[in-house]
């Protein structure tokens, strides 16, 4: 067995993730707002504001487009790097390569050519959103299956999705405080779209130092079971949905991700119409929603141990839809907006926890089970496979909020803003569906078994 992985180089592989939270962070949360901007933005349209068959839009293209090949290759990047044999590992290797591109492209994006509406600005961002999601595969699949490599037992891998989970709020809520950044640019005399590629780039460039972090820190060939495996892509994925287990909670897992997409990139307009509060408002909200998520990840961590993550997971579910509903119904209280927001916030935080910890830590734990009872361990395949059908769910779920967000009475959009939480609370319900077919207890015992039969052959 390899050596275990000390603390400090667990802190190491956790930083990777704040790196790469920060990116996808800046892509989800703006990329919406910056290419649909309302009255209220001050930002000038760049690509033609035009509909298709009545609810597609260019930038709902564009981004369907993205997730799309995004999620294609996720399982081609996951077998290339099963069947890697670089000298510095099989996960290693692609993050090193991938993480100055991945900040790069995550600036470009925002840099359109021309100015003013225009068809060149559309293919330019078509392009440069497919090469970003490009290298956030490149990095993040191999990332997410040393996760399952590095932790030998169910408890290490659950404090290690629970350190990633750290950081990966403390990328997001980085990202979050990019509205207080580029208005520093705005003060100083630049145009709202120049500052916020300033704002954006600034942040890129933080991020690609935690990108390179554990590429540079920890030694893959040390701590992780690295053996490359001889499947093609096709029959890897094909033995992936062959474990049951694996398949219902990866539909689950999509099903979450279109409800999640759907709300968290319509928040910002949540705060500035629902609630008709400023951008920077964003900042603090999401701000909060981490120190509050923070004060859980303990108890979530804990309780995991105790009970098992999929009754967490179940409650959590619940809990999202009571957010979902309320969502729909912001501005509309006989409470203040400011508290209104706030509300949001505290209910928000405990499910937050809980699938910001548990289900990397599933996907893990099936993947050891998988290993252990086939031979063969494709690790960021399982992981591939799972970021795959997320971003699936992520494609549709932008689908569908980029046509909500065109619904309009009176001149006001304000009816799609609030359709998108409906929908959001409807999907959640479905994913819980599937969630409750998933049987843990097979897994783990499966898991325990093995573990003990092995520690029993070495003391022989």
């Amino acid at each position: 067995m390899k050596e275990r992985l000390p603390v400090s180089k667990q802190i190491a592989y956790s930083l990777g993730q704040f790196g790469w939270s920060l990116l996808a962070g800046i892509i989800n949360t703006y990329l919406v707002f910056y290419y649909i901007p309302t009255g209220k933005s001050g930002i000038q349209a760049v690509i033609p504001q035009i509909v298709f068959f009545g609810f597609l839009t260019i930038i709902g293209l564009i981004t369907m487009l993205g997730r799309f090949f995004d999620a294609i290759t996720d399982p081609w990047i996951a077998t290339l790097s099963d069947r890697c044999r670089s000298k510095k590992g099989r996960r290693i290797s692609f993050m090193q390569k991938s993480a100055i591109p991945f900040a790069i492209f995550t600036v470009l994006v925002f840099w359109t050519p021309v100015k003013g509406e225009s068809v060149i600005n559309a293919v330019f961002l078509a392009i440069t959103l497919l090469l970003f999601y490009l290298f956030l595969t490149m990095y993040v699949t191999p990332y997410f299956a040393l996760l399952s490599e590095l932790g030998h037992t169910p408890e290490e891998r659950l404090n290690l999705s629970t350190y990633i989970s750290v950081t990966w709020f403390l990328g997001f809520a980085v990202a979050s405080q990019a509205p207080s950044l580029w208005n520093i640019f705005l003060n100083m005399g630049y145009s709202k779209e120049t500052s916020i590629r300033i704002a954006f780039s600034i942040l890129a460039f933080i991020a690609l130092i935690f990108l390179l972090i554990p590429v540079f820190s920890i030694d893959e060939k040390k701590y992780c079971e690295s053996v490359p495996s001889e499947l093609k892509m096709m029959d890897s994925i094909k033995a992936t949905f062959k474990n049951k287990e694996f398949t219902v909670f990866v539909v689950s897992d999509l099903i979450y991700w279109i409800a999640l997409t759907m709300f968290q990139n319509a928040l910002l307009y949540y705060i500035t119409i629902l609630l008709d509060k400023p951008e920077d408002m964003l900042g603090i909200l999401l701000v909060l929603l981490g120190v509050g998520s923070f004060i859980f990840y303990v108890p979530v961590n804990f309780a995991a141990k105790k009970l098992g993550k999929k009754k967490l997971m179940v409650v959590a579910f619940f809990i999202f839809i009571i957010v979902y509903v309320y969502g729909f119904f912001l501005g509309k209280l006989p409470i203040s907006t400011t508290l209104q927001a706030y509300i949001l916030v505290i209910l928000g935080s405990i499910p937050m926890a809980v699938f910001g910890i548990l289900p990397n830590a599933v996907v893990a734990d099936i993947a050891e089970y998988d290993a252990q009872h086939t031979g063969v361990r494709r690790e960021a395949m399982f992981f591939g496979t799972r970021t795959f059908m997320s971003k699936i769910g992520q494609m549709l779920s932008m689908l569908v909020l980029s046509s909500l967000l065109l619904l309009k009475r009176n001149g006001s959009n304000e009816l799609g803003i609030r359709l998108t939480a409906a929908f959001a609370a409807v999907f959640c319900g479905l994913g819980l569906v599937f969630l409750l077919m998933y049987n843990e207890e097979k897994i783990i015992k499966g898991i325990s078994s093995k573990e003990a039969k092995k520690e029993k052959d070495m003391n022989i």
